[in-house]
């Protein structure tokens, strides 16, 4: 609802206008035109100083 309000006013204010008059920040209109790439899967990090498996049950 308020992206078809913002789309409306945008052309003929302006951004700042319409940001103003939509309660949203700049930031997030712009935010809004380039998404973020999705996400690769990373690797699983292995902490250096991690017990290995024999010495985590050896009390």
């Amino acid at each position: 609802m308020a992206d078809d309000a913002f789309t409306g006013v945008e052309d003929e204010l302006g951004i700042t206008a319409a940001c103003r008059l939509t309660g949203r920040s700049r930031a997030a209109h712009y935010r809004r035109l380039r998404p973020p790439p999705p996400r690769r899967p990373r690797k699983r990090q292995v902490q250096p100083s991690a017990l290995t498996p024999g010495e985590g049950r050896g009390l």
